[in-house]
């Protein structure tokens, strides 16, 4: 399958449903990455892209099948408020999609191909505007700056890893479904395929407080590089009912066949913008319970956000297996 390029849809037909990878700032700190800095997990790409290289190893042998770049806060302002020109801001950006491709060939020839795995998506992770703050407004929105300043922040880090080599053109952690709409437009523009995933503050509505069902109606026209829809950064406890809401905002439009879902919530801690850290534990439930749970509710593509590692994504590959082994199939999806 190397040289060609593998689709969401491909992946998901093959496997049943498609894994995603899980946290790399939990990950990378785990191996020892100092991430104290406004820059987040960008930090690593200039600092210990081994590390980086690493996790995506990591994560491709625990069964993902598909990885996410280390750039959701890597961006043009961010880097060179902390010292780069503007020269290297911008290969640093595309240093995530090297790194990424570096370790995807790498797995393949010692492990992917010979066991029969697919070969992995690269998702370029677009973090919205709020995370350039640096201060949790990826998780309220409402920023109060205009369309040009969007577009702007936007627009020419889309370019970057597009040209990088991205499969896929994440935009996710969207508190927004105006900046979800912008991105998306830009994306459309450059003809890039794409994969919007927002947060959310329960069961159904996005953080700035628009109802999920009507961002999914939203999508569901006008955008043919759409190729996924979905959830992240958001409680577990959500998710199954965010799925729901997703579904039916499609069915109302007749895409609810057509586009896929995508979801990976966190482990369940809460985030303090403050200290830059997660406290506290989710419920009894384990990750991979609530992941069988986002099947059957009808999430096509499942893994994990904050706080969650490799083993988290191991729980999701055999919480497929068992969904699929009780007759689970993309044909289950509540129509």
């Amino acid at each position: 399958m190397e040289g060609n390029k593998t689709t969401i849809r491909q992946i998901i037909e093959k496997n049943g449903i498609m894994v995603i990878d899980g946290s790399m700032s939990t990950a990378l700190e785990h191996l020892g990455a100092n991430l104290n800095s406004k820059l987040w997990t960008a930090r690593a790409l200039a600092e210990s892209p081994e590390l980086v290289r690493q996790v995506h190893l990591d994560y491709f042998k625990a069964g993902a099948d598909c990885g996410i770049t280390c750039s959701y806060q890597a961006t043009i302002p961010g880097l060179m408020a902390n010292g780069c020109t503007r020269e290297e801001a911008e290969q640093l950006i595309a240093r995530s999609v090297e790194i990424f491709i570096e370790a995807r060939k790498l797995w393949w020839e010692e492990e992917g191909e010979k066991t029969g795995r697919t070969w992995p998506l690269c998702l370029a992770g677009i973090g919205p505007y709020g995370a350039y703050l640096a201060d949790g407004s990826e998780y309220r929105g409402h920023y109060g700056v205009s369309d040009d300043v969007l577009d702007g922040f936007h627009r020419r880090r889309m370019e970057i890893l597009q040209e990088a080599g991205a499969d896929i053109l994440l935009i996710e952690t969207q508190p927004s479904l105006r900046e979800a709409l912008l991105a998306a437009d830009i994306a459309e523009e450059l003809g890039a395929d794409y994969w919007i995933s927002f947060s959310c503050m329960d069961e159904k509505h996005i953080c700035e407080g628009d109802p999920i069902r009507k961002c999914a109606e939203a999508f569901a026209q006008g955008h043919p590089h759409l190729q996924m829809i979905g959830v992240n950064c958001s409680k577990p406890v959500y998710i199954a009912g965010l799925v729901k809401e997703l579904r039916a905002g499609l069915q109302t439009t007749g895409r609810g066949k057509t586009i896929p879902i995508g979801v990976y919530p966190n482990s369940g801690e809460e985030y303090d913008p403050v200290t830059k850290s997660w406290h506290g534990v989710g419920d009894a439930k384990s990750f991979g319970e609530y992941a069988l749970d986002y099947m059957k509710a009808g999430a096509e593509a499942v893994g994990g956000c904050c706080t969650t590692v490799a083993d988290h994504v191991e729980q999701v590959v055999r919480a497929r297996a068992r969904f699929l082994a009780e007759g689970g199939s993309r044909n289950m999806i509540p129509r």
